[in-house]
C-alpha cells in the first residue's frame, strides 16, 4: 500500500501511548490500532483533525505517501 500511516512514530514523539490518544479523540483503542497497522480503510477528516490537534502536527506528519 503507498499510503504509510506513521501514528506510533508521532505517538513516540509525544511520549503518549495509544490509549491515551484514544481517549481524548473518542475513539475506540481498536480503531486506533487499526490505523496504526495501516490496515484502515479510510479515516474521517474529524478524526484526523483531532488526532493533529492532540498531537500538535499536520497530517503529513502522520500520512505520508510512497510510491511503489
Amino acid at each position: 500500500m503507498p499510503i504509510i500511516v506513521n501514528l506510533d512514530v508521532m505517538l513516540a514523539k509525544r511520549k503518549m501511548k495509544s490509549n491515551e490518544l484514544a481517549e481524548k479523540v473518542g475513539i475506540t483503542v481498536a480503531n486506533l490500532s487499526i490505523l496504526k497497522t495501516g490496515k484502515a480503510k479510510a479515516i474521517r477528516f474529524s478524526t484526523l483533525e483531532a488526532i493533529c490537534e492532540e498531537l500538535e502536527c499536520q497530517p503529513a506528519d502522520i500520512l505520508e505517501y510512497v510510491k511503489e
